[in-house]
């Protein structure tokens, strides 16, 4: 009955702070017009009948009614508010990751990829309104995931993504980027945007990055490029075991921060560089608010009255209280 109770004026519930003074104010002007009589001895009289032991519930019954009608004045209301929203025509974005043998480097951790692929779990999940898709390159690229509103799809494809050794090792920037253009350039999304990540140099591929970005900007297509790794030197493979497992040896980070620079300025997008954990993901937050989906949200609410109620009981409570003096205890009164 009470769910979702609110009051219209609920300045008015302060009345209930005078509630004991109404009582104190009762007590003292009744014991006034109460007469005293001395005698000697009670034994005879029977004081403590059932009537003098009720009569206080009167009493209660008025400070109820007020307590009712101060409520009703407050003018309680049950709000059922109900929210529609309304969703412009969002972004299709598609996220290019480097999965080169190098971003298995634990200057993140525990190493740049799995550092990558918790952070753009939260990215995808608060783009409700958005299709994404994911393109792995390494010394070459391929489309892991077409673009997709299914944001499950996405995170299952990016929690598969590790260096296995399916395709060549290497960076081919150029590669990744085309990739990601081929995915988005029949969309008809109002904004099309990539985000590719790498670690290292373009050092693959038969496609030049710089061209690739040609082609991202005739599409009209916005890229956010990322450089992930520290500064200085990185625990990184540098062999593989004849078991299989990794080598590792410090390594130069060597990162073409010129080349991120001039393919996100091209496309009309910004570079960023991730250092650490926290960086990467203040880096992805930051997207997120510069990509943003126009909602627009529509709130209806329906209110029930439900002072009548309460002027109701209280009316009925006075009612009662009056029958109550005017039978019952009337001798006593």
């Amino acid at each position: 009955m009470f769910k979702n109770v609110t009051f219209y004026s609920p300045e008015f519930l302060w009345l209930f702070i005078l509630l004991p003074l109404f009582f104190l104010l009762n007590y003292y002007y009744h014991d006034k017009k109460t007469s005293t009589l001395k005698i000697s001895s009670i034994r005879g009289f029977d004081y403590k009948t059932l009537k003098i032991k009720l009569l206080p519930i009167l009493n209660i019954l008025r400070y109820f009614a007020i307590g009712f009608l101060i409520i009703a004045i407050a003018r309680p209301q049950i709000v059922d508010v109900s929210t529609q929203t309304k969703t412009s025509k969002g972004i299709d974005i598609v996220i290019a990751v480097d999965v080169s043998s190098s971003m298995l480097a634990q200057d993140l951790k525990p190493n740049r990829l799995d550092a990558l692929k918790t952070v753009a779990k939260e990215f995808i999940n608060e783009r409700v309104s958005d299709r994404i898709g994911l393109v792995v390159y390494a010394g070459e690229s391929y489309t892991k995931t077409p673009v997709t509103s299914d944001k499950a799809i996405i995170i299952n494809s990016l929690d598969e993504i590790n260096f296995d050794g399916v395709i060549e090792d290497g960076t081919a920037i150029g590669m990744g980027l085309a990739t990601s253009v081929n995915r988005l350039k029949d969309s008809k999304a109002k904004s099309k945007v990539i985000i590719l990540l790498t670690d290292g140099v373009n050092n693959s591929g038969f496609i030049d990055p710089n061209t690739a970005a040609d082609l991202a900007l005739s599409f009209g297509i916005k890229t956010y490029t990322i450089g992930l790794g520290s500064n200085g030197n990185a625990l990184a493979p540098v062999a593989i075991n004849p078991n299989g497992t990794f080598r590792y040896g410090l390594t130069k980070v060597e990162i073409d921060e010129k080349l991120l620079e001039s393919i996100a300025s091209q496309t009309g997008g910004l570079y960023f560089r991730a250092t650490d954990n926290e960086r990467l993901k203040d880096i992805y937050q930051e997207i997120n608010k510069l990509e943003k989906t126009e909602v627009e949200e529509f709130k209806y609410s329906n209110a029930e009255e439900m002072y009548r109620k309460f002027v109701l009981i209280s009316f009925i409570l006075v009612f009662l209280e009056w029958i109550l003096r005017s039978t019952i205890f009337k001798s006593l009164l």
